[in-house]
C-alpha cells in the first residue's frame, strides 16, 4: 500500500516538473514549448463563453412591449 502511494506521488511529480524539469534547458527549444502551451491556454475564456453560452446574442428587445393585443 505505501509502496503504490509513494510511487504514484513520485509519477505525479515528474508529470508536473518537480523532480525533472518540465521545460527543455536549451533556450531556443524552451521558448518554442512556452509558446505552444500559451496559445493553448489563450483559448480558455472562448471556450468559457461557449460553455455558458455567452456569445449567443441576446434576443430580449431593448424597449418595453405592451404584451396586450391592441
Amino acid at each position: 500500500m505505501r509502496k503504490a502511494l509513494v510511487s504514484s506521488l513520485f509519477i505525479m511529480a515528474i508529470s508536473v516538473g518537480c523532480v525533472v524539469p518540465m521545460y527543455d534547458s536549451s533556450r531556443d527549444i524552451r521558448t518554442r514549448q512556452l509558446i505552444f502551451i500559451s496559445e493553448g491556454l489563450r483559448h480558455i475564456p472562448r471556450i468559457w463563453e461557449r460553455i455558458w453560452g455567452l456569445e449567443m446574442p441576446d434576443l430580449a428587445t431593448p424597449y418595453r412591449t405592451h404584451g396586450g393585443v391592441i
